[in-house]
């Protein structure tokens, strides 16, 4: 009886672990579904920090199994929500991943205030460079790239296609897991590191993905992601037009609808590169025809203003011309021209000057003749005679210089015409001024 009642020891304490093992399991999903709710109503309500606060409790790995980790370095660090259910983990991924994608989109400024600079940063830095991908399959799956649940990699996908500049990691990791789930591994070993799958394993991961109606449409979503959408961006398009070809998931009508979509893409993508190639040459047309026109008016300014120059130094010029014409001495370092003799530079002849009064009645006569010889055609016009005078005096005039008893006699009829010449005079400018 002792031997046998020894023996019972270790079943009852399996059993009492057991049982303790699965309260503790019901409570932890409780409290996984508890802080889900809490920070999805804190979401709700824009009150982003304490919803990241309230959820990553549950989405990061307990302190303990850091510590054990690192001592042993055997086995890897899970989150809470690995040991919850399907649908829990499915929410609680699908919400951490929708909340990153919030955050990005709050900006830099606003980002920073809510969360602090290096905090938001770091959440951006998730979503464009990746490794949020691998963060979710370390700490939620156990590494295991194919155990991950269909729908939490379409969000992934579709968080990185969002905010990834490229989508070369995209492709990777879903080329990785469509063939992780369409040929599953069965090393026990892999899945022995942690007590979560030694109690659980996920069926549904064996097959295809597509045993039942809902895993078909989302192993549709999935090949949709990648052919229409990832490979596209990748400029993947003749891979992609393969993929869908040879693909067993996919039927032939659905194929036909892949490869239409796909098509209508590429002729968008093409059109849309069309149209901004042209758009960026009418732009460089238009920048082009500007710069030729502020090259002009460039031009017309520099020759307006080389004009203006010209001008000024004309206008500076003139009053030194000015001066030497009225016989002012030009600079010093200037080339004097040889002065023009005149009547008065010349050697007088005292035999020859006539006298005072005679010089006197000679400036009357120059200033006589100036106004007759404006006055002329009006003259010519109402009195002939007087252009025969005229001649006549001139004549006269000349002949006077001449001889010395020329000018004696000259004088004495001029004496006798000049009053008749000015009465003439007088008359064609009263005529003139009527």
């Amino acid at each position: 009886m002792a031997v046998s009642y020894e023996d019972s020891l270790p079943a009852s304490r399996m059993l009492s672990s057991s049982v303790s093992s699965l309260s503790s399991s019901r409570q932890q999903s409780s409290q996984i579904a508890k802080a889900y709710r809490q920070a999805a109503q804190l979401f709700l309500t824009r009150r982003l920090p304490e919803a990241l606060s309230t959820i990553e409790p549950v989405i990061s790995p307990p302190e303990s199994d850091h510590s054990n980790g690192s001592q042993n370095g055997d086995y890897p660090a899970f989150a809470p929500v690995a040991s919850a259910s399907r649908g829990t983990r499915i929410k609680v991924w699908s919400f951490y991943l929708t909340f990153l994608n919030s955050v990005v989109e709050l900006g830099a400024e606003e980002g920073k205030h809510a969360f602090g600079s290096t905090r938001w940063k770091a959440l951006v830095a998730k979503c464009r460079d990746g490794s949020i991908w691998e963060d979710v399959v370390r700490v939620g799956y156990g590494g295991n790239e194919g155990d991950v649940d269909a729908d939490v990699v379409i969000n992934l996908a579709t968080l990185l296609l969002t905010h990834a500049p490229s989508q070369k990691l995209t492709q990777q990791r879903l080329e990785t897991y469509l063939s992780a789930s369409a040929h599953p591994t069965f090393d026990i070993s892999s899945h022995m590191e942690s007590s979560i799958y030694q109690t659980q394993r996920r069926p549904s991961q064996h097959n295809n993905g597509t045993s039942t109606p809902r895993d078909l449409n989302t192993r549709l979503k999935l090949l949709e992601l990648y052919t229409l959408h990832v490979l596209p961006k990748n400029e993947e398009w003749d891979y992609a037009r393969e993929f869908i070809s040879m693909s067993e998931v996919l039927d032939d009508e659905r194929k036909e609808a892949f490869l239409l979509a796909l098509h209508n893409l590429r002729e968008e993508k093409e059109e849309t590169e069309s149209r901004e190639a042209q758009l960026r040459q009418q732009q460089q047309e238009q920048l082009e025809q500007r710069r030729k026109e502020a090259e002009s008016r460039r031009i017309e300014q520099s020759r307006a203003e080389d004009e203006r120059r010209k001008r000024d130094e004309e206008n500076r010029q003139q009053p030194r011309s000015a001066d030497e014409l009225y016989g002012k001495p030009p600079p010093s370092n200037r080339t004097q021209p040889s002065p023009t003799p005149s009547r008065a530079s010349r050697p007088a002849k005292k035999a020859v000057i006539p006298p005072p009064n005679f010089y006197n009645r000679a400036s009357s006569l120059f200033a006589a003749m100036q106004t007759l010889i404006l006055n002329t055609a009006h003259s010519m016009t109402n009195n002939p005679m007087a252009l025969l005078r005229t001649l006549l005096f001139i004549l006269a005039f000349a002949l006077a210089f001449g001889r010395q008893d020329l000018r004696e006699r000259v004088q004495r009829i001029l004496r006798n015409a000049l009053e008749k010449v000015r009465r003439t005079v007088g008359m064609g400018v009263k005529v003139s001024y009527i």
